[in-house]
């Protein structure tokens, strides 16, 4: 809410060089949570009693705390931003009861599921890998898995993906932007399903991580260029209208950058974070229902220090304290019933979603 890019809730006056603290994590962020999910779906298919089973069970999963956040935990997102933008002048449940579906004032409808279009992507997603599972015998699944190893054996890793990007950002989607929904994404799919299957056969790619381990340096350096790129396109033009031309990847800069960052995070992670530890599980179990109502507080709390002043300092603290601690809390009093589990994206009976206590996530089989 601080940087000068437009969002639901946007500071009186925003802090330029916050665009700076952003392009750092914007072009892994989405990757790499994408690249985490076809991991997990792969552990969660392998430990399904049948391919049905796991479609099932990520249908109820997915679809019950997206329909439960679309009609619910986004509500505020759309009041906020409606109150700042164009002095909608009704209360939260006014409009929740009137004009959030649209059988009210037609000129507020915002029904949606703002930052929830992750979820509904990443069903559609499992959906897919569960009929291709189910399409394939066991010999062309272990044929393809011995061809992603190959394929991106060595250099590959990084080269491969990157041309990927470039190709998609500069050739054949050249300035286009995600559109997050899921329907008319032609950006969006091109780039996060191709980031979801390489979390899936990472899964099973035991043989890539000695690469992943190894190449971590090079990664890094990409890192470090990609960013140089950007931050020296941001400097003549950090404005709302340099988000476009950033997501665009005109230059491809943040083909470098993502896709860097990812083998970076992927090798340290290995190498010095590889073990369990004792809150492994409750963490793991927490960041769906994190996810789900992390940007809502961020905007109601955003809103209240809007209104009150008390400057950019102070407001950052306030805004990262608040959030954390209403993440935490809405995870853990959802846990400890069972009718809202499934709400927020937890099992009812209470078992842990992926692992058990004493597996790290690198063995899950």
């Amino acid at each position: 809410m601080l940087s000068p890019w437009d969002w639901h809730v946007n500071a009186e006056h925003p802090v330029a060089w916050i665009v700076y603290l952003l392009i750092a994590m914007n072009p892994w962020r989405m990757m790499l949570l994408f690249l985490v999910s076809g991991y997990a779906a792969r552990a969660m298919l392998a430990r399904a009693p049948t391919i049905a089973g796991f479609a099932r069970s990520r249908t109820a999963r997915l679809v019950i705390p997206l329909l439960f956040g679309a009609t619910f935990i986004v509500v505020p997102q759309a009041w906020v931003e409606l109150q700042q933008k164009l002095g909608y002048p009704h209360g939260l449940i006014h409009f929740w009861l009137h004009d959030y579906f649209g059988f009210g004032a037609r000129d507020y409808h915002a029904f949606g599921f703002f930052h929830l279009w992750f979820v509904a992507y990443i069903l559609v997603y499992s959906l897919l890998v569960a009929v291709a599972a189910a399409l394939l015998s066991e010999s062309a699944t272990a044929r393809l898995q011995a061809g992603f190893a190959r394929a991106f054996s060595g250099w590959r890793l990084i080269l491969l993906p990157i041309a990927w990007l470039l190709l998609v950002r500069l050739v054949l989607l050249p300035g286009l932007m995600p559109t997050n929904r899921v329907a008319d994404d032609l950006p969006g799919h091109l780039v996060y399903l191709p980031a979801f299957l390489f979390g899936f056969g990472l899964a099973r790619g035991d043989a890539l991580w000695p690469d992943i381990r190894r190449l971590w340096r090079p990664a890094l350096a990409l890192v470090i260029a990609g960013y140089a790129l950007l931050a020296w396109r941001m400097a003549g033009n950090p404005g709302a209208e340099s988000l476009a031309s950033f997501y665009g990847g005109e230059l491809g800069p943040a083909s470098l950058m993502g896709w860097g960052a990812i083998i970076l995070l992927l090798g340290l992670a290995d190498r010095r974070w590889n073990h369990d530890h004792r809150w492994r599980a409750t963490l793991t179990e927490a960041v769906f229902p994190v996810y789900l109502i992390h940007q809502t507080l961020i905007v109601l709390i955003g809103w209240w220090l809007v209104r009150h002043h008390w400057g950019a300092g102070p407001e950052f603290l306030v805004l990262i304290a608040g959030t954390a601690l209403g993440c935490w809390l809405f995870y853990a009093l959802g846990r400890r019933s069972g009718p809202l589990r499934p709400l927020i994206g937890l099992p009812r009976d209470g078992r842990k979603s992926v692992g058990g206590p004493q597996s790290p996530i690198r063995s899950i089989p």
